[in-house]
């Protein structure tokens, strides 16, 4: 019934025959199924095509257009950091391989005393090295890291009814860039889509575009769609969790999940969890993957299925008798998952993980634990929901409401949808 509901709005999307597009599109919809016959900015969604997967590319990344003129350059989506940096020719001092020529900056850098560049460092320890510029340095969990200055350029972008918004952004120009160890594709730069000023969304929303609201689907298929706003979807229909108010910079429920394992409890309560469309893979602490990697190997015990040791493609593979094409063959061996977040004094809502949400086909026709032990990597007790886990699910991060959402959708058919109008409009 839910998966109905989305292809109508859809549906919907699809029938308006006024569609702008360059780097993004923007549908809307409210409830009732009805569109809105009057334009307001703040009111609008922004809807970008997403390319990539989670297994073998290990990326979902989209097309933004910056600069002037306007250049496109392809960035990996990263709700589980703020700061939207493109490798740039200021000169670079180190640089990785990139699919399009190094972003040339603009003149606008800004300065030490900006609020946006106070709000990045607000440990109060940086050291600024010229009172004109803000130096930035960005690290993550893989061990990659970019440094450089911030500075703002126009980012092209479009509106239904023929309406264009060409709002300057802040961004990094990173000279000096170190890749990370699940890094391994050419890249432009990150979009940082986390809850802090210097994020994208929030520098739209404060500036009156788009509501404080983000949102992906990404297909297990390959693609899906990344959204600003609150039109493409009825609230109502969607299963809801408090943000952590503590856990300011992730995208992180207020209290802690329960894991389950084919619908039972495994006895783990309060995992800090965080949902990071910036990892392909989804990461427990090392305590709570040694339960599901138990669990599975007994659920498995007299199953036609035996460890893969020669696959290094993930830490845990197994092998059936002939290789597997796709998960459909292998599912019926393996548990769902689940992780229950409290909502209220009594009341829970429940994340699924179903098989095909923490299990990839490998190139050899095995099948691997898309689960890794995030207590190895540095992540220490934090538990990190990651694409594999967010696969075919419309995941909402509301700002306004402060609180975290997901959806069952086709997300294959939206982004299929949504491209069929692009084509329209161009045509």
């Amino acid at each position: 019934m839910v998966k109905m509901d989305v292809r109508f709005i859809i549906l919907l999307m699809v029938m308006s025959l006024v569609l702008g597009f360059s780097s993004a599109v923007d549908f809307r919809w409210r409830k009732g199924g009805a569109f809105s016959g009057r334009f307001t900015r703040a009111s609008s969604s922004v809807v970008f095509p997403v390319h990539g997967n989670v297994y073998p590319l290990g990326y979902y990344n989209v097309t933004i257009n910056i600069g002037q003129p306007p250049r496109p350059y392809y960035l990996d989506l990263d709700t589980g950091s703020d700061l939207t940096w493109l490798q740039c020719d200021a000169p670079c001092v180190r640089c990785l391989e990139a699919p399009h020529p190094l972003y040339q900056p603009s003149n606008d850098l800004i300065p030490c005393n900006d609020p946006l560049c106070k709000a990045m460092h607000l440990n109060g320890n940086h050291r600024y090295e010229a009172a004109e510029q803000c130096d930035y340095e960005v690290e993550y969990a893989d061990g990659g890291s970019s440094l450089g200055v911030l500075v703002r350029d126009v980012f092209s972008l479009n509106y239904t009814e023929g309406l264009r918004l060409t709002p300057r952004l802040a961004l990094g120009c990173g000279y000096d860039q170190i890749p990370g160890a699940s890094s391994h594709h050419p890249l432009d730069g990150v979009l940082g889509l986390g809850r802090g000023k210097v994020s994208i969304l929030s520098q739209l929303h404060s500036q009156g575009h788009v509501k404080n609201v983000i949102g992906h689907c990404l297909s297990s298929l390959g693609g899906g769609i990344l959204f600003f706003g609150n039109d493409l979807y009825d609230s109502s229909r969607v299963s809801w969790t408090p943000m952590s108010r503590e856990n300011s910079k992730h995208y992180s429920p207020a209290m802690g999940g329960e894991l389950l394992f084919g619908g039972r409890t495994t006895g783990l309560k309060n995992l800090m969890t965080i949902f990071d469309s910036g990892s392909s893979y989804t990461y427990f602490n090392s305590k709570a993957y040694q339960a599901v990697t138990y669990l599975l190997k007994r659920e498995l015990s007299g199953k036609p299925l035996k460890e893969a040791r020669d696959d290094h493609t993930l830490p845990l593979c197994w092998q059936g008798r002939r290789p597997f094409m796709s998960i459909e063959e292998v599912k019926k061996y393996f548990k769902p998952l689940a992780l229950s977040f409290k909502t209220g004094w009594r009341s829970k809502t429940l994340f699924e993980i179903p098989p095909e949400a923490y299990l990839i086909i490998s190139r050899k026709g095995n099948v691997c634990l898309g689960i890794l032990n995030g207590t190895e990597i540095g992540l220490q007790n934090l538990n990190l929901i990651g694409d594999i886990s967010m696969q075919d699910q419309m995941i909402i991060y509301d700002n306004e409401k402060q609180s975290i959402g997901w959806i069952p959708a086709d997300c294959d058919e939206l982004a299929s949808l949504q491209t069929s109008a692009a084509q329209i409009y161009e045509y």
